[in-house]
């Protein structure tokens, strides 16, 4: 007769076994449980899922797969999030999200764009996550890609409230979006208030202008919480946790084109006294375990960030101790959990079933060839075909934008940027899939104008990304990703720019051995040095245009066009149209590395 399974000792062997960082408090409180006077609080927190909620990759039609075999998704993450419930008691613990959910994979931009999630059509995101049952969710800067009325009908399917409590709406300077709530815990010793307010980055401001201008204001995450954690204890709340899509780091992408900081949750915990954990989002990093020091109260703050996507998901402990009567937390200890390995949940999967066919469907329609493959992975630094492309369309789309404007004689350039370096198109049938993945963003599209000197000075600014290299051989990741003030943890290769001429070419070299600020070397347009004086229409996407990477001149430079038409469906469009992307027209090096002059060869 075999020995039944200890259902106890079954879930804590899931969670011993998923446990890739920090403490993991499992079992009772040992000390003072049984008199009730002492309680254990968990908060189970993901962030960053970017609408992926099922193990899959969309622009491979595969599993989702990567050299570190994570698994991705809410379905995984809500596995895990029941096993914490089961070990520590449902009625014991708060589930929350730190935002960046409505965007990210074509799941999101069907709903958002196809078939939008409004006038009664459920999000799937809402559908995971109310499956899931979660307790609050935080605003993220891409919940405001698609607009505001999308954002809206989102947070109106939501079983949970949606946090953000340093949004203002712009006519009344009232709370856009709930600040915070409070959540009462029923213990043997009476009941525990847990307030629970969410923080979003200010730089909405800057990267979503066209959507929140005018309507919405984003004040300083500190700022406003200066004045909303006194409220919330006054409203009554023993203990403060925070949602916060700001990053670990200090610093801004975009400089200080705002006068609050982007990555602001470890000055939050310093500055801002009666906070008890912070759930940090933003920065897509993996953080089990963090203790900041109140400067004003000398406190111990808990911080956590779960990576991204649901590869991860944070478990908070908050040890409570009630002594004359209040409710305070007497130790805590965070840990993370590793989504792979755990099953999708069920419920999880059926919720958004219907949704993920359809979208399958729609990313596997063929709309045309390619001449040529189209490949990222050596794109951060050498001319590949793959970047060239997505100039190309960006041009000619301006170039046709520009006809019949004052503006229609300038000649066009374009920039782009590597934001993988996993796509790998053969030549050949082209799908929706494949244009998505050479174009994972929801860009829109702009056109400025720029002159010759600005456009050196842009270029510059680009070639920071780059160390510095005096040899004239070496690897990849002694090359790129280059640390610099704006970016700590190093240069993302997003920021890294590529310039292209459409009417003519623009041709440079970067000599990565000179310091910053004087590597580009021989910049011609038409084959003659480049006029500093001439003037150029630029192809941007809002991004950028807008401030994020802090590159110069862009943000104050004149608007010529301004589609608000999404980059990705753009090419799309191209695509359908001609039938054909055609490398002939735009695959050619325009520019290289050097090293001294010497040409740079990578390994």
């Amino acid at each position: 007769m075999s020995t039944p399974l200890n259902p106890a000792l079954s879930r804590r062997s899931v969670l011993t076994g998923a446990l890739v960082g920090g403490t993991l408090a499992l079992g009772a409180l040992p000390a003072e449980a049984s008199s009730g006077k002492t309680y254990r609080l968990t908060v189970i927190g993901t962030a960053d899922l970017h609408s992926n909620v099922l193990n899959w990759d969309y622009f491979k039609n595969a599993d989702y797969a990567d050299k570190a075999g994570n698994k991705i998704g809410l379905a995984q993450a809500a596995t895990l999030i029941r096993a914490v419930r089961d070990e520590r008691g449902t009625e014991n613990t708060i589930t929350l999200d730190a935002g960046d959910t409505i965007q990210g994979t074509p799941l999101a931009y069907y709903f958002a764009k196809i078939q939008p999630a409004v006038g009664g059509a459920v999000h799937p995101m809402a559908a995971a996550m109310n499956a899931v049952g979660y307790d609050a969710v935080t605003l993220g800067n891409h919940e405001f890609n698609y607009g505001i009325p999308l954002l809206r009908s989102w947070e109106s399917q939501l079983d949970f409230p949606l946090l953000g409590a340093n949004v203002h709406d712009h006519a009344t300077s009232e709370h856009a979006f709930k600040p915070f709530v409070i959540k009462k815990v029923l213990t043997n010793n009476g009941t525990v208030r847990v307030g629970l307010v969410g923080f979003v980055t200010p730089g909405c401001a800057i990267w979503d202008r066209a959507n929140v201008e005018g309507r919405l204001d984003f004040n300083g995450i500190v700022e406003e919480a200066k004045a909303v954690i006194p409220q919330m204890h006054a409203a009554g709340a023993d203990v403060v946790v925070v949602s916060c899509h700001s990053g670990m780091v200090p610093g801004s992408s975009y400089g200080d084109a705002l006068p609050f900081p982007e990555n602001a949750s470890q000055q939050l915990a310093e500055e801002v006294p009666g906070i008890d954990a912070i759930l940090v989002g933003h920065a897509h990093s993996e953080i089990p375990q963090r203790f900041v020091t109140n400067k004003a109260t000398g406190k111990q703050v808990l911080l956590s960030e779960p990576k991204y996507w649901g590869m991860r998901v944070t478990v908070m402990d908050l040890d409570l101790q009630k002594v004359s009567g209040t409710w305070t937390v007497s130790s805590a200890s965070a840990a993370l959990l590793d989504a792979k390995t755990a099953a999708p949940d069920a419920a999880v999967v059926r919720a958004v079933d219907a949704a993920h066919q359809r979208v399958v469907q729609y990313v596997n329609q063929v709309i045309g060839t390619s001449t040529a493959p189209l490949k990222t992975a050596t794109g951060c630094w050498e001319d590949v075909a793959a970047i060239d492309a997505i100039n190309y369309i960006q041009a000619h789309t301006i170039k046709g934008e520009l006809a019949g404007t004052p503006a229609a004689g300038l000649p066009v350039l374009s920039i782009a940027a590597a934001f993988s370096r996993g796509v790998d198109v053969p030549a050949g049938p082209l799908t929706v899939r494949d244009v998505a993945g050479l174009y994972i963003y929801d860009n829109t599209l702009l056109s400025i104008k720029v002159t010759g000197a600005q456009v050196k000075d842009y270029l510059e600014w680009s070639a920071q990304y780059y160390r510095t290299v005096t040899t004239t051989t070496v690897a990849a990741a002694d090359l790129t990703n280059a640390v610099t003030a704006l970016a700590p943890s190093g240069t993302p290769d997003y920021n890294y720019d590529v310039v292209f001429g459409l009417d003519a070419p623009l041709t440079y070299t970067i000599d990565v051995a000179q310091p910053v600020g004087s590597r580009i070397v021989g910049l011609s347009y038409g084959g003659a040095p480049i006029d500093p004086a001439q003037e150029f229409a630029m192809a941007i996407n809002n991004y950028r245009q807008s401030g994020g990477g802090n590159f110069p001149h862009v943000k104050t430079a004149p608007v010529l066009t301004n589609s608000q038409q999404e980059i990705r469906q753009r090419i799309i469009d191209y695509v359908t149209q001609t039938g054909v992307l055609d490398a002939s027209l735009f695959a050619h090096v325009d520019w290289s590395l050097t090293a001294n002059g010497a040409p740079l060869t990578v390994v």
